[in-house]
């Protein structure tokens, strides 16, 4: 199953959904997560295993983490080999000020945008596929 790689149909396109919740990004210096924990991502790299989760689950699992955020969901198939998407997105987010977190699944991009800002993220989701449109 194959999705868009056109970079004008992509930010046409595009919906965003944004998800209730405050997640958080926690390091374990193991590949052992506790049980019962239900992160959303689970990536594994040299220096240990990082997690993106709920804060409260992280709080309920004693884990210190960092960078409290909300989830944007971008409601559009990208295909893995998209050129230029992220790179859009992340540049309009630059220029409002704001870094994001991006991840890719195999449907959809997510974003993780800092808490407090998310209002701001999903305008400069707003205007960027406006734009693409009007053009």
């Amino acid at each position: 199953m194959t999705g868009e790689m056109n970079l004008e149909t992509l930010l046409r396109t595009m919906t965003a959904k944004l998800h209730d919740g405050t997640y958080v990004f926690a390091t374990l210096p193991h590949r052992d997560v506790p049980a019962g924990l239900n992160a959303r991502m689970v990536f594994q790299e040299s220096e240990g295993t990082t997690l993106i989760l709920l804060r409260n689950e992280a709080q309920a699992h004693n884990l210190p983490f960092e960078f409290p955020c909300r989830m944007i969901t971008l409601n559009v198939h990208s295909a893995l080999e998209a050129v230029g998407f992220i790179a859009r997105i992340s540049t309009e987010l630059a220029k409002a000020g704001m870094g994001v977190n991006p991840v890719a699944g195999f449907f959809h991009d997510h974003l993780f945008v800092p808490e407090g800002r998310e209002q701001d993220a999903l305008k400069v989701l707003e205007r960027i596929a406006a734009r693409t449109a009007a053009t």
